[in-house]
């Protein structure tokens, strides 16, 4: 399943957005290298079934990421079991479609749906709110353990951070901000000894993206065909094919002088300039 295993018996990991298809497989990942793992989710279903499939090295919290006393519930949970959390990833996030266009670009006679003009607000603030207030709330919450002792954090970023995708506004400008939140709170904690980093995937099929990916009959849509003639290896990544990162990340012995980056997996697509 890994591709190589590290020793992570003495790491009390937090992982936000777990019940989802990448986090559930960097849960998996990182408790089969010795890690305890709690997998906090919105939905503790989906949160248990993947804790229940990993074993006695997981177990699943319930919380409301944009609740500062449900992450505080969570964390308390997670203290009562196991004790200080020493490693946080910040996977928490997604997309609305409210904060999202029909449209690739504008045309003065544009008339096909959903257009920037009908954005909602609400809708914007939300997706905002998904992916970097959950993290400045996750991890004021989450850190303090770790100041004094030293510890992990890895945000989840986006290839959006690097170059702005058609559709999606609200959600490229959220995952930017996210990869330089990460950087600041690399700076602001180095003195702690906690680094923080981030990593943004390329194109993987989720439960999010499914339906922009694919047609109702599995055919690929027209968007498909785009990302994948924008990506060097044309294929879609695998959860998998992030792991390698994620342990290297995870392991102080192999990357403990790294802090403040954020490393693309994405088959080459921020590398690519169409031509």
């Amino acid at each position: 399943m890994i591709p190589f295993k590290v020793d992570l018996s003495d790491k009390v990991i937090a992982i936000t957005g777990a019940g989802g298809v990448l986090m559930s497989g960097f849960a998996k990942a990182l408790a089969e290298c010795g890690a305890k793992v709690a997998l906090v989710d919105r939905s503790y279903d989906s949160a248990k079934k993947y804790a229940d499939e990993i074993g006695e090295n997981a177990f699943a919290v319930q919380c409301d990421c944009l609740d500062k006393k449900s992450i505080i519930a969570a964390k308390k949970q997670i203290n009562d079991k196991w004790g200080k959390v020493n490693f946080l990833i910040n996977g928490a996030g997604g997309n609305n479609a409210k904060a999202q266009t029909a449209c690739e670009t504008m045309t003065p006679d544009y008339d096909g749906g959903q257009s920037f003009f009908d954005m909602e607000e609400a809708g914007f603030r939300f997706v905002f709110d998904l992916n970097i207030t959950t993290a400045f709330l996750v991890t004021q919450v989450f850190a303090e353990d770790m100041i004094g002792t030293g510890g992990n954090i890895i945000n989840i970023s986006s290839m959006n951070a690097y170059r702005p995708l058609t559709k999606i506004p609200a959600y490229s400008a959220a995952k930017s901000g996210l990869t330089n939140f990460t950087e600041w709170l690399a700076v602001h904690f180095a003195p702690c000894g906690i680094r923080c980093n981030a990593i943004a995937p390329g194109f993987f099929v989720t439960k999010q993206n499914k339906e922009l990916l694919f047609n109702p009959d599995g055919t690929p849509t027209a968007r498909t065909g785009k990302i994948l003639a924008a990506t060097p290896q044309k294929k879609f990544g695998k959860p998998e094919d992030l792991y390698g990162v994620l342990l290297w990340l995870a392991s102080d012995e192999a990357s403990g002088f790294v802090t403040g980056v954020c490393i693309p997996v994405d088959g080459g697509f921020s590398a690519y300039s169409g031509v």
